[in-house]
């Protein structure tokens, strides 16, 4: 399992990320892109992306679970989110971790260490290899140090859609739902709209911006951002 396929450089990210290890060649695999692999006959990080995969899901399943009250339906919505390509590229680029990646020639002449595909499987891959390596209570120490301090800080800035996000939490409550226009500002070429989401005729977030549908999402922002700080304004004004 921790056979030996790179000899040489020594995995620098490693120190920077306090992991002590006598397997190494586990983690140089994980970051061995197919193009390296294929060039120098070696196993890419491909296997590891898919276990990483795996217990990245566990953990986030297991934080979700322990730190919000939310039903089934809007923790796997949210899992989702924070696994998605676009958030492991990020965890990633914080952590440099396209530093470390080992790309063939003409893949890294088209910029593959800034290819967001390529740059979120090798943290599932790193992942994976701290998981054989050295269990699951590492992977879990490894993420609450690295991982939920950024989840923490921007819970909302993986998701994309804010509008669906609150609705599919609303519909478990079978609850009434809708955006209100309550200020036009601005020239006929440029107004700034304001918009609240009132749900059960109740308001829980507003936001503006310069069309329509951008409020309506600033405000669905607003009201998850409170519903994760600790419940949604119950003691707002009915309309």
């Amino acid at each position: 399992m921790f056979d030996i396929i790179l000899t040489g450089d020594k995995v620098k990210i490693l120190e920077t990320l306090n992991i002590q290890t006598n397997h190494e060649s586990l983690y140089k695999r994980a970051f061995t892109h197919t193009s390296y692999a294929n060039e120098h006959g070696l196993e890419s990080y491909e296997r590891l992306e898919y276990l990483g995969d795996a217990v990245l899901e566990l953990f986030m399943s297991n934080y979700l679970y322990r730190n919000t009250e939310y039903d089934e339906g809007m923790m796997t919505k949210l899992r989702a989110h924070y696994v998605c390509e676009e958030a492991l590229y990020e965890y990633s680029l914080k952590l440099k971790l396209n530093e470390e990646l080992l790309l063939g020639k003409g893949e890294e002449e088209n910029g593959g260490k800034f290819r967001k595909a390529i740059v979120a499987d090798i943290f599932e891959a790193l992942i994976g290899a701290l998981f054989l390596d050295k269990g699951i209570e590492i992977v879990t120490e490894f993420l609450n140090t690295h991982i939920v301090p950024m989840i923490e800080t921007h819970k909302l800035d993986y998701i994309h859609d804010y509008k669906s996000v609150l609705q599919e939490l609303v519909q478990t409550d079978k609850r009434s739902l809708e955006y209100v226009i309550v200020k036009e500002e601005g020239p006929a070429h440029n107004k700034l709209f304001t918009v609240e989401v009132r749900i059960d005729s109740i308001r829980y977030g507003v936001g503006s911006a310069r069309s329509k549908k951008e409020a309506e999402q600033e405000a669905a922002k607003d009201a998850l951002k409170k519903a994760q700080d600790g419940g949604m304004c119950a003691n707002e004004e009915r309309k």
